[in-house]
């Protein structure tokens, strides 16, 4: 026998004689499918009006509609389902004629079962290369090659230890952190490092769907659900088939919406839009939110019930803010990165720019950082790159939902309160002696001083150097 492709498939059988309907009934299952056996042509079209199929299985003579005829009807109604031809008439006329109809493939009667299987796990090996190819297709939106994670920092040696833990088994995982921490990045190394790496990695953000299509992309619907839907439709969940499903922002989702992801978390089965009959698909779901999802609970617009079941493991990513010692190895390494997308030459960080890089708060994170590095590596044109290649004005850090509002802005207003020189001090005398407070309020930091002094470092260094001249 042989290997099942990932997930078992969805078959419509047709066919007017009794006996071999009790036997699909009964032998496709124990391979794994899911069957549903028609008497004749009409009840077959009946089914296809209510749900989909992977493939159906028709005969080519029955009661009131043809096997040709019924496929005709498939290939309007359901263009995704794959059809197989069965007839007692060997003749070379009805299988070209299948075939130019877009059948599958042709079997005569009575088929050995070992051919039927060989064309089945054909179809399912179909379905999957289809799968990948839409789900290669999003990922290429999304990113750019598989990338690190990078940080030696205690927290993240702790990350990337649970990471090892939990990635090869299919328990659900909630990654929490602040925007731009990287949790689409420990998603895509749970899937790599899992069973399933050789299927699909379908990210979604959650807060970009469509408030009105949201059960449509993710459960797929079938044609005539509503306006619109003119053909039956794969939501990402069937996409993702055999692989994992990414929900970013999890919290995003309407409750209504929340019932029916955790249907599929306590049964491994999701209904299309329009259709009566669940079915089962295979796949693992990671969500992850930069939401407080247990506020949420509190004022009831997250289900706790979703909420304890989607997070058997919790990953916590630390802010740039808790891992300041790996924001130099994160800028060495998007430099390589950004150098060669912008087809620039691999440089280096002064160490003038790599404690301005560490003195910064960055609200935004690693996806702020990448912007700050992208942009030096431009400006810099392959030299070096120093203070004067990144930006100096750093945004308000806003709520993250985590925890309460913060800053990264300090005064702009210094303190009065510094002793000048005896005499009549100069303004350059003021100014020398001012910024000597300052950097000594901030034991010699630069970059933290040039940003209270709302300078840029390049300017603080030559009003250094002109200390130092006297």
């Amino acid at each position: 026998m042989e290997k099942q492709p990932q997930g078992g498939l969805r078959i419509l059988f047709a066919d007017d004689e009794a006996h071999l309907r009790e036997l699909m009934q009964m032998e496709l299952p124990r391979l794994g499918h899911e069957v549903t056996v028609c008497p004749d042509g009409q009840a077959a079209i009946r089914s296809l009006e209510k749900g989909s199929y992977d493939v159906a299985l028709l005969d080519l003579r029955m009661p009131g509609l043809t096997g040709i005829e019924v496929l005709g009807k498939i290939r309007q109604l359901s263009p995704e389902t794959q059809v197989i031809i069965l007839t007692g008439q060997a003749t070379v006329d009805t299988a070209v004629q299948a075939l130019r109809l877009g059948a599958f493939d042709y079997l005569t009667k009575p088929c050995k079962w070992a051919e039927l299987e060989v064309i089945l796990n054909r179809v399912a090996e179909r379905r999957d290369l289809a799968n990948k190819a839409t789900a290669f297709e999003t990922r290429l939106k999304a990113v750019e090659g598989t990338p690190l994670i990078v940080g030696e920092s205690p927290p993240m040696q702790s990350v990337r230890r649970l990471i090892e833990t939990i990635a090869p088994t299919d328990a659900s995982v909630m990654i929490l952190g602040e925007t731009g921490t990287g949790k689409e990045l420990v998603a895509r190394n749970l899937h790599d490092k899992s069973r399933r790496a050789g299927h699909a990695f379908i990210p979604v953000n959650c807060g970009a769907l469509p408030e009105n299509l949201v059960e449509s992309e993710l459960f797929g619907h079938r044609k005539g659900a509503f306006t619109g839907a003119d053909t039956h439709r794969k939501g990402l969940f069937e996409v993702a088939n055999g692989g994992t499903l990414f929900l970013d922002e999890v919290g995003e989702l309407d409750k209504s919406v929340q019932v029916k992801l955790l249907r599929f978390l306590e049964s491994g089965e999701i209904r299309r839009v329009g259709e009566n009959d669940p079915f089962r698909v295979d796949v693992r779901v990671l969500c992850a939110t930069n939401r407080n999802l247990r506020e949420m609970i509190e004022s009831d617009t997250f289900r706790e019930d979703l909420f304890f079941r989607m997070n058997t493991f919790e990953i916590h990513l630390p802010s740039l803010r808790e891992r300041k010692s790996d924001i130099v190895l994160l800028a060495q390494h998007m430099l390589a990165r950004y150098a060669s997308r912008h087809g620039r030459v691999a440089s280096s960080i002064t160490p003038e720019a790599a404690e301005f890089l560490t003195a910064q708060d960055w609200p935004g994170n690693i996806r702020e950082l990448a912007n700050a590095i992208e942009r030096a590596v431009i400006l810099s044109g392959g030299m070096p790159i120093g203070p004067e290649h990144l930006p100096t004005q750093v945004p308000i850090r806003r709520s993250s939902g985590l925890g309460a509002p913060t800053s990264t802005m300090s005064s702009a207003i210094p303190s009065p309160h510094f002793a000048v020189p005896d005499g009549s001090p100069t303004l350059r005398d003021v100014e020398m002696k001012y910024i000597q407070v300052i950097l000594e309020k901030h034991n010699g930091n630069k970059p933290a001083a040039s940003k209270e002094l709302g300078i840029s470092l390049k300017t603080l260094y030559n009003k250094i150097n002109q200390l130092q001249q006297g």
